[in-house]
């Protein structure tokens, strides 16, 4: 395959996302995360392995900036915190090493940002069920058919392959576009900007 081929193969998986109909509800999510951002409820966010450097990106993004500057968002990554998570998997297990980060960051109306290429990451569907059971809106961020975390979701962004580097290109733009709808709609001043 060359580099042409692709970039070809990557513009076609973005043009099968543009017509997927679940991005339909897209302004309904925007709208509750401004809801729960706003309040300053967290969203949290995880993900394992490359889904663990996207859940970094996104964290980044919203309490640094995307591209305006503005006042931080309230948004943690639960992947980041290596000692609470190395100890929790350590020592209990490490299907639980989110849902137990959840429980104690989690905050009713808060919100949740999951992220499973294949939607059937253990520890990522614990997480989900935690923050449910917290009321917290759960957004699942998958690929295929969003898997067993499917059903633990509020909202399901799926990109349709099965292709793991694909799906996560898929998830890139999927998250930029929501960093760049959430900073549009959250632009606070910061006095850090001045």
């Amino acid at each position: 395959m060359t580099i042409h081929d692709y970039l070809k193969r990557s513009a076609a998986l973005c043009e099968a996302l543009a017509h997927d109909p679940t991005l339909n509800y897209f302004p309904l999510l925007v709208k509750d995360l401004v809801e729960h951002l706003s309040a300053q409820r967290p969203l949290l966010v995880c993900g394992n392995g490359g889904s663990a450097a996207d859940a970094l990106h996104i964290t980044a993004e919203l309490v640094g900036r995307f591209k305006q500057r503005r006042q931080a968002l309230p948004c943690l990554c639960l992947n980041a915190n290596t000692a609470t998570l190395s100890a929790w998997s350590n020592d209990v297990g490490f299907e639980t090493a989110f849902a137990r980060q959840v429980e104690a960051y989690g905050q009713s109306g808060g919100a949740l940002l999951a992220i499973s290429t294949s939607g059937n990451s253990a520890n990522i569907i614990a997480a989900a069920k935690q923050a449910r059971a917290q009321q917290m809106t759960v957004i699942g961020l998958s690929g295929r058919n969003g898997g067993a975390l499917a059903e633990h979701c509020d909202y399901l962004l799926c990109v349709p392959s099965d292709d793991t580097a694909m799906i996560q290109q898929g998830h890139q733009c999927l998250y930029h576009y929501l960093c760049e709808q959430l900073e549009t709609a959250l632009m606070t001043p910061s006095p850090l900007d001045q």
